[in-house]
């Protein structure tokens, strides 16, 4: 039987190329398993629009006025879904807003459906309106790129179009053995852009159907599924690219750091169990849990009295580590000084590796012995007393007078969020903060944008985070930013009165400016240092908030914090801190890490 496009599309009367097109597209990304698609609205995409609208029941469509929000709402909710996401925008500079987020995410591994439509090459070069060069627009940043060809009537355009989704599919999430990560389509269209021909009701020119059964055209097989397990599977060889399994002989001095993006954190901590080795987890790790899991550590590290006395032999590296200055001293100290250390791939031709210390890739480790007694070694005691003794004097420094500074709002927020809760934090201070002072803990997810660490569309990231946690079953979510990160993603906070809204709360640390620079060098420079890095920018919040008909709320204790947590729905708080009292704070807390030791 021939197939009209109007069957296709489920009734709409569409029988024309670029109607036919998106309409097909769109029903075999859903084939492979599109859940999610972000639009920011725009003429020249509108096929693809209307098509994900008439499938809105199968996919949840979000909009947003601002391409860049878009790409970061779609970059949260693949990042915490784990899966690709859609993100769709109109021709020229539209396009360009997407890059940013297209660099997160090929940074982190997050699966994304760039999909750019453009106008038809008779038009590029013309000066005509919107007009731009989209091809290859976003570098080495697209895992891969295709222009997809203006859509024609004709013989094969249906199998080209199916093949074309499946490919993308497969490619973004990472299903054929490659690492997720951003995919770029671009789809040059021409007039018309919406249903209707000069001969209305006539048939298509070939069927448009797809596979029986609702199959996707092409699906990768079990093997190729199973290669991209991740870097600590058990045929993790596949999914490095190569690197193997790795039997490492058993020592004492050992160290295990998780860095951001684990792929397998229980492999981790089930090593260190087995070894009886400290672990060093970001938060954002995955491993930031269990008994052998430090607090303290980067105070420790940076102590160099306690560094001199725990010069590890083995260090086995996860994910992407160097957060702090101190981790990545302590990797270089420990090279100097002869350790290995053992780097796990997250995928063909992936590794981190930023103090450029490795000495072995693997994409797993096999421990070929153990400690020879019950009970953790002294080895391992000497790291837990420390970071316990530490603890302890953070907390009662931190416990003071009751005040919600910096560094006790990020401990507090984290233990204060329920298990199955979500934890967005900014790229800066917050993230830092937490990995200084929150207390390990199962149950609570920690996300954080730390690919290439931008301030880029963190307000939008944590949204699209905590819509992808909740659809799964996951609890109330929380975002801890600072006020230049919320400025900079304001739009994040407009939402349409049709669009999903997550419980998140966002916390904003509103130390008017950058705090970050106020514990760096260009802070010694105090003629230049307000203008330049401090940045103030006096924006008041509440107002901000008030603008997007958001609830707000302002924290002045630490006893309020919990219920402020409470809230429904997309909610702000403040919390107004001093960026001088705050660089005052963290130099007393590190002494008293000192002097605990």
């Amino acid at each position: 039987m021939r197939a009209t496009v109007s069957e296709a599309a489920g009734g709409d009367p569409a029988l024309n190329p670029a109607t036919a097109f998106a309409t097909v597209l769109a029903d075999e990304l859903i084939r492979c398993g599109l859940q999610e698609a972000v639009l920011a609205p725009g003429s020249r995409s509108a096929p693809l629009a209307m098509a994900l609208w008439t499938r809105r029941g199968t996919v949840r469509l979000h909009v947003r006025v601002d391409e860049r929000t878009a790409a970061f709402l779609a970059l949260g909710l693949a990042k915490a879904g784990g899966r690709p996401v859609a993100v769709l925008c109109t021709s020229g500079t539209a396009a360009a807003n997407f890059h940013p987020a297209m660099v997160e995410a090929d940074e982190s591994g997050v699966p994304l459906l760039v999909l750019t439509a453009d106008r038809p090459p008779e038009l590029r070069g013309t000066g005509a309106s919107q007009a731009i060069n989209q091809l290859g627009l976003y570098g080495a940043a697209a895992r891969w790129f295709c222009e997809a060809g203006v859509p024609e009537d004709r013989p094969g355009m249906n199998a080209y179009w199916r093949s074309l989704a499946c490919r993308a599919w497969i490619t973004a999430s990472g299903t054929a053995g490659g690492l997720p990560g951003p995919v770029h389509l671009n789809l040059p269209l021409r007039d018309p852009l919406v249903p209707g021909l000069p001969d209305p009701g006539g048939p298509w020119g070939e069927p448009l159907e797809g596979r029986p059964g609702g199959e996707p055209w092409t699906r990768p097989s079990p093997a190729g599924q199973a290669a991209a397990g991740g870097a600590a599977a058990a045929d993790g060889a596949a999914a490095a690219g190569g690197a193997g399994i790795l039997a490492l002989p058993w020592a004492e001095r050992g160290v295990i750091v998780a860095g951001d993006g684990t792929a397998d954190p229980d492999a981790l901590l089930r090593l260190a169990a087995q070894a009886g080795w400290p672990v060093l987890a970001e938060p954002s790790s995955g491993a930031r849990r269990g008994g052998h899991t430090l607090t303290a550590y980067e105070y420790l590290l940076e102590e160099p009295g306690f560094s001199a006395a725990h010069r590890p032999e083995v260090v086995v590296c996860a994910g992407r580590p160097g957060l702090t200055r101190g981790q990545l001293g302590f990797l270089r100290q420990a090279a100097a000084a002869g350790a290995r250390q053992v780097m796990l791939a997250s995928g063909p031709g992936r590794w981190a590796d930023p103090a450029r210390t490795a000495t072995d890739l693997a994409a797993a480790v096999r421990l070929d012995g153990g400690p020879p007694g019950p009970g953790p070694s002294q080895w391992l005691r000497g790291w837990q007393r420390a970071d316990a003794a530490a603890r302890g004097a953070l907390d009662r420094v931190l416990d003071g007078d009751g005040g919600l500074t910096e560094p006790r709002l990020a401990r507090d927020l984290a233990a204060a969020l329920p298990d199955g809760g979500l934890l967005w934090a900014a790229s800066s201070l917050p993230i830092r903060d937490l990995d200084r002072h929150m207390a390990p803990r199962d149950g609570l997810r920690v996300l954080a944008s730390r690919g290439a660490s931008g301030i880029d569309g963190l307000v939008s990231s944590a949204v699209g985070a905590a819509l992808a946690h909740q659809a799964a079953g996951g609890g109330p979510a929380a975002a801890l930013l600072g006020d230049l990160a919320l400025v900079h993603d304001a739009p994040g906070l407009f939402l349409g009165p049709a669009e999903a809204r997550p419980d998140l709360t966002i916390v904003i640390v509103n130390n008017d400016g950058g705090g970050i620079f106020s514990t760096l060098e260009p802070a010694g420079f105090p003629a230049s240092f307000e203008r330049l890095f401090g940045t103030p920018q006096g924006v008041r919040i509440d107002a901000l908030a008030a603008a997007a008909g958001l609830e707000f709320r302002r924290l002045g204790r630490a006893a309020e914090l919990p219920d402020a947590l409470h809230g429904k729905g997309l909610q702000v708080v403040e919390v107004r801190t001093d960026r001088a009292a705050g660089a005052r704070l963290r130099r007393q807390l590190a002494a008293a890490c000192v002097n605990a030791g």
